[in-house]
C-alpha cells in the first residue's frame, strides 16, 4: 500500500515539512543531570530523524529551575550555556532532512517537591489538592506568574538561537499551561481566573510575548487536552474547540489535540484496548474550527490508520508517539511500503512504567531504545561467514536470537516444536484485546524471513536434530514450564492450564476459579467475562495485592473493568485442593480467619501461575558445540522485555 496522504510535504507558518508524520514529546530520561542534552539524546533523536519521521518535537524542556522539574532527568532552556547542547541536537536531525521543534513545559501542581531542588515546593494558578495529586501547592501571585511568563519566553528565544525550528507550549495533560486554561484548575478570582477570558489570559500573554521576541516567521504552537474527561468541570470538547479558535486568533501556528489530566491519567497514554483512532472526534472538531494546521494523537500503531486519518480530514499531521519508541524507522518502512515491517506498539505502557521508577525510556518491544549510540545497526559486525548456529525454541527471545544472527551473516536454524511460533506470547495474543501482541510475532516472524533465518515448525529439538547440522554455537531458549501446584484433586478433569483454554482446546463452564492474578490471570478473567458476561467467575490469588506483576496503570484499569463486569477477588487465598463440588480454599488473611479452609463451588478451575526454569534442558544439547548458552524464562521467568533484551545482548556479543 502507497501512503500518498501520509507522505504529502507539510506546511507550519512559513516551515516546510518533508510528510505529515510527527513524533510528539514523550520523557526520555537521557537528559544530563542538570538539563544537558547528552550523546544518548542525540542519538535517540537522530535515529528517529534518520527513519524518516518528518517533525520530532522535544521531550518536555524545563523553563524553571525552581519549581519546574517534570523528570529528575530532562533537558533545560534555563541558562545560556542549554543553547550549545540543543545546537548539536538541532544539527544532528537536520542532516536527515527533520525538523524539530522544542516543547516547553512546566508541571505546576503535577510536579513533586522530591524532584525540585532542595525540595522546593509545588506553584500552580490556584491552590488545591486532590487524590491524584495529593501535594498542595503555592498559589502564584501576580508578580510570580509574570515571572514565569518570562521563563517561557526565554525557553523559546533559546530555542530559536539553538537552531531548532519552532516551539510548542505545552498546554495539555493537567500541566502548568493546562491548569490556567481549566475551569476545574483555575479557581482565581482575579484578572487571570473566572471568565474564559481571563484563564485564557496567561497563555496569551505568552505567546505574545515570545512573538515579540522570535518574530512572525518561527513556528510557535501549544498542545492542549481537548478532553479532561471531567464533565463541565473542565475542558469538554466544546470549550476546546473555543479555545483553539481563541488561540489561532491571538497567534499560534498550530495546535496539538491530546486528552486527559492526571485525575483522568489513563486517557494521557491508552492502554493495549484502546481502539486505533479512538480519540478523532476531538482533533476532528477542532480542525472543522480553525484554519491553521491540526496535529492529532489516536491511539495511531499503523501506517494504514495514518493515512485513513488524514484522508477522512481528521487532522493534518499524525502524531506517531509511542509507535516511533518501538520503531525509529516507523516512517521509512511506510514509505517503502512494509507496514509488515514495522514494530509497533502493543500498547503495554512499559514505556511510562520505566519512568515512574526513575528509569530511562523502555519498551517491551525495542530492547535498544535507549541505548542506541551502542546498538547501532551500523556498527553491526558482519563476521557470521556463515558459520552454523542453532536456536531452539521459537518466542519472541528465540525468534530475536536468530535475527540477529542471521544480520551477521550466520547460518541460522531455528527449532519450534509446536506449529505456530510465539511461545507465551502467542497464548496471550489470544486473550481478550490482546491481539496486538499477535502483531509483534507476526513482525519477528516476516524479519527472521527477511533475515534468511531457517524455521523448523512441529519439530522438537534432539541431540540427534540439532547434532547432525554439527553447529558452532547453540541459543537455547525453549520457555518456561508451566506451574501445576502438587495438591489433592489437581489431576481432576475440571481443572485446566492456562494455555489450554486460551488457545481452545480446553472449555470453561459456568462457574470458574481462576487461580493466579498476574498477567495471564487478569486477561482469563477478561476473556471469560467477554465470551459469557452471566458466568460466574473468581479470581484467587496468593498475595494481598491483585495483578501486582502487572504495571501499575495497566492494573489498575483492568481491576476497574473486572469489577465492572461482576469478577470476584478473593485476595490472600490459597488453592489447597480440588473437590468434586469445587475447590478448598485457605485463607492467608492476618484476621480471625486466618488459617481456616473455605469451599468454593466451581465446575472449573484454570491455573494462571505462570511458568517455572527448567535449567536442565539444557543437558540434552552438551558436548554439541563449543558455545552452549540457556536462557530467557528456560534460566530465570521474566518479561517479554528482558527476554528480548536479554537475547539481543547475547546475540550482538557472542
Amino acid at each position: 500500500m502507497t501512503f500518498e496522504k501520509l507522505f504529502e510535504v507539510g506546511q507550519i507558518g512559513s516551515l516546510k515539512v518533508k510528510n505529515r508524520i510527527v513524533m510528539p514529546p514523550m520523557g526520555t530520561g537521557l537528559a544530563g543531570l542538570s538539563g544537558e542534552v547528552t550523546e544518548d539524546l542525540i542519538r535517540y533523536y537522530e535515529e528517529r530523524a534518520k527513519g524518516g519521521c518528518g517533525l520530532i518535537i522535544s521531550e518536555i524542556c524545563r523553563i524553571d529551575d525552581v519549581h519546574g522539574w517534570g523528570l529528575a532527568t530532562q533537558i533545560a532552556a534555563t541558562r545560556l550555556g542549554h543553547i550549545a547542547g540543543l545546537q548539536r541536537l538541532a544539527d544532528r536531525v537536520h542532516a536527515y532532512g527533520t525538523k524539530m521543534f522544542l516543547q516547553l513545559h512546566h508541571p505546576g501542581r503535577e510536579g513533586s517537591s522530591k524532584l525540585n531542588p532542595d525540595g522546593a515546593g509545588l506553584v500552580a494558578p490556584s491552590a488545591f489538592t486532590t487524590e491524584r495529586c495529593p501535594e498542595m501547592p503555592h498559589e502564584l501571585t501576580l508578580e510570580e506568574a509574570k515571572d514565569l511568563q518570562g521563563k517561557y519566553i526565554r525557553g523559546a528565544v533559546f530555542a530559536q538561537l539553538a537552531g531548532l525550528d519552532g516551539v510548542e507550549l505545552h498546554g495539555a495533560h493537567g500541566y502548568l499551561l493546562n491548569q490556567w486554561l481549566s475551569p476545574f484548575s483555575n479557581r482565581r478570582t482575579d484578572d487571570y481566573g473566572g471568565s474564559f477570558e481571563n484563564r485564557m489570559r496567561f497563555v496569551d500573554e505568552i505567546i505574545l510575548g515570545i512573538r515579540q521576541y522570535v518574530g512572525p516567521q518561527f513556528p510557535l504552537g501549544i498542545r492542549i487536552s481537548a478532553d479532561e474527561f471531567l464533565g463541565d468541570q473542565g475542558i469538554t470538547k466544546d470549550l476546546a474547540v473555543k479555545m483553539a479558535q481563541h488561540l489561532e486568533k491571538v497567534g499560534v501556528d498550530f495546535i496539538h489535540v491530546s486528552c486527559g489530566i492526571y485525575e483522568t491519567g489513563h486517557e494521557i497514554i491508552p492502554m493495549y484496548s484502546y481502539k486505533q483512532g479512538s480519540r478523532k472526534d476531538l482533533a476532528r472538531a477542532i480542525k472543522e474550527a480553525v484554519s491553521i494546521p491540526v496535529f492529532a494523537i489516536n491511539v495511531i500503531k499503523e501506517p494504514e490508520v495514518a493515512e485513513a486519518l488524514l484522508e477522512e480530514g481528521v487532522c493534518d499531521f499524525v502524531s506517531i508517539g509511542r509507535g516511533h519508541l518501538a520503531d525509529a524507522h516507523w516512517a521509512k518502512k511506510a514509505q517503502a511500503g512494509r507496514s509488515d515491517l514495522i514494530r509497533k506498539c502493543i500498547g503495554c505502557n512499559r514505556c511510562i512504567e520505566a519512568e515512574a521508577r526513575g528509569r530511562h525510556v523502555e519498551c517491551a518491544v525495542n530492547p535498544i531504545l535507549g541505548n542506541e549510540a551502542h546498538f547501532d545497526l551500523n556498527l553491526l559486525r558482519r563476521d557470521g561467514q556463515g558459520r552454523r548456529t542453532v536456536v531452539v525454541g521459537g518466542g519472541p527471545a528465540g525468534m530475536e536470537t536468530a535475527t540477529l544472527l542471521a544480520q551477521r551473516g550466520f547460518e541460522v536454524d531455528l527449532f519450534e516444536k509446536n506449529d505456530h511460533l510465539g511461545g507465551a506470547l502467542y497464548t496471550g495474543s489470544l486473550g481478550q484485546d490482546k491481539e496486538k501482541l499477535g502483531w509483534f510475532i507476526e513482525t519477528q516472524k516476516k524479519e527472521m524471513e527477511e533475515a534468511g533465518v531457517r524455521v523448523h515448525l512441529n519439530t522438537l529439538a534432539s541431540r540427534e536434530n540439532v547434532g547432525a547440522l554439527e553447529p558452532e554455537a547453540i541459543f537455547i531458549c525453549a520457555g518456561g514450564k508451566p506451574m501445576r501446584p502438587p495438591i489433592q484433586g489437581i489431576d481432576s478433569p475440571k481443572v485446566i492450564m492456562a494455555e489450554d483454554y486460551l488457545e481452545g482446546r480446553k472449555k470453561a463452564g459456568k462457574k470458574v476459579a481462576v487461580i493466579g492474578s498476574g498477567a495471564t490471570g487478569l486477561e482469563i478473567a477478561d476473556t471469560l467475562k467477554a465470551e459469557d458476561p452471566s458466568r460466574e467467575v473468581a479470581l484467587v490469588e496468593m498475595t494481598g495485592v491483585m495483578g501486582a506483576s502487572e504495571i501499575a496503570r495497566v492494573r489498575m484499569v483492568v481491576l476497574a473493568k473486572l469489577e465492572k463486569v461482576g469478577v470476584k477477588f478473593m485476595p490472600l487465598h490459597q488453592l489447597v485442593e480440588v473437590t468434586d463440588q469445587g475447590i478448598k480454599l485457605k485463607v492467608l488473611e492476618e484476621t480471625q480467619a486466618q488459617g481456616q479452609v473455605k469451599d468454593l463451588e466451581v465446575d472449573t478451575v484454570i491455573l494462571a501461575l505462570g511458568s517455572r526454569p527448567q535449567p536442565d534442558y539444557v543437558e540434552e544439547f552438551e558436548g554439541l558445540a563449543p558455545y552452549l548458552r540457556l536462557y530467557g524464562d528456560g534460566a530465570k521467568i521474566g518479561t517479554l522485555l528482558e527476554a528480548l533484551r536479554e537475547a539481543y545482548h547475547i546475540a550482538w556479543t557472542y
